[in-house]
């Protein structure tokens, strides 16, 4: 199976192509507010890296928070719009399960956390059991350092831009009787490759997103909420319509932007 996995919930943008396991190509890169401008750039570079066209790809998986709600749509959507353009099944994976994915060496419980707004963090907990699985400890939740600390009952691995902005005000609130184990730091940042290795296994099992998709925003934005009491259309929904138009011209011209021949896809019938 070949998928292309984007992760964009955060500062960081990540976006990679998978056949099974074996990456062949990714592209990472600071995307601090330029989500929108970057994210379909990278996707163009990959495909033509890799020799592959839109076609070729058998599935997409994307990251759906919680974090950045810039970012989240900006990902959701396009993936959206590739669906919409080119008939590709969407798997749609937690980005801190992703992260978790990171660590699968520790027996410890994982509690990867990313910054929110206002002095808050998001988190969840998760553990490997014997059999290979992730499980979920605790859901996604958001609130401040204190609340994490409080959530943190046994001895616990933690990483994240999360943990590293707010680790002084998490420290001082746990419990005496927790030790915290601090992830490499190179775990610290989502990766498209664990969006996409997640995004299989949901494929796999039929996990396929449906027509309501929604991210995992844990809290209402702001923006989003002021969109919908304007009833004017959501920016989700207005960039997957941007997309796939874009991707649609693309394919009317015969080309995917390199000059290469686009084959015409069989619908996947979900």
């Amino acid at each position: 199976m070949k998928l292309l996995g984007v992760e964009t919930a955060t500062s960081w943008q990540s976006v990679a192509i998978l056949e099974d396991e074996r990456v062949l190509a990714r592209y990472d890169q600071a995307a601090s507010g330029a989500h929108g401008t970057l994210l379909l750039p990278a996707i163009d570079q990959l495909l033509m890296q890799t020799g592959l066209r839109l076609t070729d790809l058998d599935g997409l998986a994307c990251s759906i928070g919680p974090g950045s709600f810039t970012g989240i749509r900006v990902g959701v959507a396009t993936c959206l719009g590739l669906r919409a353009a080119i008939d590709l099944p969407l798997a749609l994976v937690p980005t801190l399960e992703a992260m978790a994915w990171n660590e699968r060496a520790t027996a410890l419980p994982i509690c990867p956390v990313l910054t929110s707004r206002r002095g808050e963090v998001y988190w969840a907990i998760f553990r490997w059991t014997n059999g290979g699985q992730l499980d979920r400890v605790l859901a996604e939740h958001v609130g401040a350092p204190r609340a994490l600390a409080q959530s943190l009952t046994e001895n616990t691995l933690v990483f994240g831009e999360g943990w590293s902005s707010m680790e002084s005000e998490i420290r001082a609130a746990l419990s005496a009787s927790v030790a915290i184990a601090v992830g490499p730091e190179d775990a610290a940042k989502p990766s498209a490759v664990n969006v996409a290795l997640l995004g299989m296994q949901r494929l796999q099992r039929g996990e396929i997103a449906g027509d309501q998709v929604a991210p995992l925003y844990v809290q209402r934005a702001e923006a989003e909420l002021k969109y919908e009491q304007s009833g004017g259309a959501s920016p989700v929904a207005r960039r997957q319509e941007r997309v796939a138009k874009k991707v649609a011209e693309r394919l009317a011209r015969g080309s995917r932007g390199t000059g290469r021949t686009v084959r015409t896809r069989k619908s996947h019938g979900s």
